[in-house]
């Protein structure tokens, strides 16, 4: 048997157990042509193919996730939660083609609970692949996705397309998400809270030998650049081609007329299928089957106007309130958490549950020892819904006057649910959040120190506050996994040149609460240097524009606070700087007094579209209303386009934008 035959025989083994779950050989006979393979590959390195099944763990660990921007978007759905929303959906859409709902083609697919990935074929053999992000722009996890062995190395046709990207939905089944959890409590490791979870966490990973030894699994849902002669016509046919490549099909899929008879016996089958299906679901995906009809209907902001997730609702529970623990945020926000007395709901076992705010607590009536009804939100996030019975000792719900972690004083802003503690800088609680904020791009811009690294010094303990990042030693970077000596100085090399900034963005890099970019600026050139804003009255900063009361507290009690001070005094004393504003010449401000408004996706960075409108005089507002002069609208604007068209305020498109104010290419 040649190499090539012994590689296309595993593929085979490994797609009939993998995908048709029918296995062709036993484990034994697999184990032995599967080190055959690993010895001829070892002796004849040229010899190793794309293909070769010995590729899905080869990998070695990444240094960090690489943006992948997708040629064609990644859209959601949208969602409804009762048998009329559904059937409202579609007569909605059939009304537009001017049809009856029944004359539509429906297709409906369980909404597997997992992560969307798309997935790059060239010529046939697997390119890349990415995660959805914000549909724009993703994560390559080709290296965990590779390990996957549902999915295809190689496309199982002659005559494969050029470009192909499947789209899917990467999920945990039931059974191998249990293993997982049993293997963690017994080496007291964290255990996921849930299948979903412990997908997305898996598919995060930099290593792939972590991917490769949790049994993920892909099922795709439709196609996004796809470069081939064959037409489809159907949603249908393209989920069957993909199943002719190598690909699993989703199971319980259905065709059925959009009547409103036909929507309710598809969701009680489907409803009544739910617990016992292998992996978990949360919904109905129902899509116009009609490829012809799903382009004439479209898309309406973020989401097509042929398709609609339906939604199971929560399931529910009761059980006791035991107590209430106050967590601080990456905010600093403290968020009450109820203790319960465990309970088992939607598949797992649930002790803790979000209250949201004090606010929430006072709507509910509630107070511990309480018997209350929880339900798991979305089958994810579980939270009390109601009081069922009054504990004859119920105790009341108290928010601490001190912060449980830095002790500093909590206060509430008026106005406002939340209640904050006021460490800011010296809160622990605070300070991997305060920390992203400070080296962002759009604060102190400091290139190589990213999220991730952020993340693993902080847990080191070597970043605590944000005075930290000044100290940082060589070794400090270079001894953590994944990195070396070379990126450990490039991250040195971007910390010192970030030391010569501007002083309104030294003040918004500092994240005072309710303090933005705008108003960084402004107080800034209002006080020139630094010393002055530290010692400033709430009537002295009253005066800055557009600076309001709200702010001006909060920038008082920010540098009243001994540990803040302390913070800045280290940051100064390491070499930060910047030369105090002057005051500058008289500019033209032909948009003075005028509100715009920025909508929709350009090709210039809205930030910096922004700062152009504000340096010639205009305020740009975040809504439309009558005393809005323009709106700017770039691509997929939505809402704000409508109400700018409704109420008859000039709009202009991002090409009118560049011309008007000379920043055309």
């Amino acid at each position: 048997m040649t190499y090539q035959q012994l590689v296309e025989r595993i593929n085979l083994w490994n797609h009939a157990y993998y995908v048709l779950d029918n296995p062709l050989v036993s484990d034994a006979e697999y184990d032995q042509a599967f080190q055959v393979l690993l010895a001829l590959e070892a002796e004849n390195p040229d010899l190793v193919s794309p293909a070769s099944p010995s590729q899905r763990v080869g990998a070695k660990p990444i240094d960090e996730f690489k943006k992948v921007e997708h040629s064609v978007k990644m859209l959601s759905l949208a969602n409804a939660f009762s048998l009329q929303e559904t059937y409202d959906f579609f007569e909605k859409a059939a009304k537009e083609l001017d049809v009856s709902p029944s004359a539509l083609a429906i297709f409906s697919e369980p909404k597997l609970d997992g992560l969307a990935i798309t997935i790059h074929y060239d010529n046939g053999l697997f390119s890349h692949a990415a995660t959805r992000g914000d549909g724009q722009i993703g994560e390559d996890v080709t290296h965990n996705i590779k390990t996957i062995k549902s999915v295809p190395l190689k496309l199982d046709t002659d005559t494969p397309p050029e470009k192909l990207e499947v789209r899917g939905e990467v999920f945990m089944p039931k059974a191998a998400f249990e293993k997982l959890n049993r293997l963690a409590a017994q080496q007291n490791s964290k255990v996921f809270v849930n299948p979903r979870n412990a997908a997305a966490g898996t598919v995060r990973q930099m290593n792939p030998k972590i991917a490769a030894a949790r049994d993920l699994q892909f099922i795709p849902y439709s196609v996004g650049e796809y470069q081939n002669k064959h037409e489809f016509t159907r949603h249908s046919e393209i989920i069957d081609y993909l199943v002719s490549l190598g690909f699993r099909r989703n199971p319980h899929c259905y065709a059925f007329s959009g009547s409103f008879d036909a929507f309710a016996e598809n969701y009680q089958r489907m409803e009544s299928l739910r617990d016992s299906l292998p992996m978990e679901i949360d919904g109905i995906v129902y899509k116009i089957d009609d490829l012809a009809t799903q382009n004439a209907l479209g898309f309406i902001a973020r989401s097509p106007k042929w398709a609609v997730a339906r939604k199971f609702p929560a399931q529910q529970a009761i059980t006791q309130l035991l107590g209430v623990d106050f967590q601080v945020g990456r905010t600093g926000v403290l968020t009450p958490v109820a203790r319960l007395e465990p309970v088992f709901v939607a598949g797992v076992t649930v002790s803790n549950a979000t209250l949201h705010n004090m606010d929430e607590i006072e709507r509910l009536g509630l107070c511990i020892g309480d018997s209350v009804e929880i339900q798991r939100a979305g089958d994810v996030i579980p939270k009390v819904v109601k009081v069922v019975e009054q504990s004859e000792q119920r105790l009341p719900i108290i928010m601490p006057a001190r912060c449980p972690v830095c002790d500093s004083p909590v206060a509430r802003t008026e106005g406002q649910a939340a209640f904050r503690c006021t460490g800011w800088l010296c809160c622990a609680a605070q300070g991997a959040e305060r920390i992203e904020h400070y080296a962002s791009r759009r604060c102190m811009n400091i290139v190589n120190l990213g999220t991730k690294l952020i993340e693993l010094l902080y847990n080191k303990g070597i970043l605590k506050t944000i005075a930290d990042i000044y100290k940082i030693q060589l070794h400090d970077i270079a001894s953590l996994e994944g990195q070396g000596e070379k990126s450990a100085q490039n991250v040195l090399d971007s910390i010192e040149a970030s030391k010569t900034t501007k002083l309104g963005t030294f003040l918004a890099a500092l994240g005072i609460p309710e303090v933005g970019e705008g108003g960084s600026k402004n107080i800034a050139k209002y006080f020139k240097n630094l010393p002055a804003i530290q010692s400033a009255s709430f009537e002295e900063l009253m005066q800055v524009p557009d600076v309001g009361p709200v702010t001006a507290k909060s920038i008082v009690d920010f540098f009243q606070n001994a540990k803040n001070q302390a913070i800045v005094a280290d940051i100064i004393n390491a070499g930060v700087n910047w030369e105090d504003e002057q005051h500058e010449p008289a500019q033209a401000q032909p948009l003075a007094g005028q509100t715009w408004v920025l909508t929709g996706t350009m090709s210039v960075p809205r930030h910096e579209a922004k700062a152009l409108l504000e340096s010639l005089g205009a305020k740009v507002a975040g809504s439309v209303s009558k005393k809005t002069d323009c709106v700017v609208a770039g691509a997929e604007a939505g809402s704000k386009l409508a109400k700018a068209e409704e109420l008859g305020v000039r709009v202009i498109n991002e090409a009118e934008f560049l011309a008007e104010f000379n920043l055309s290419s």
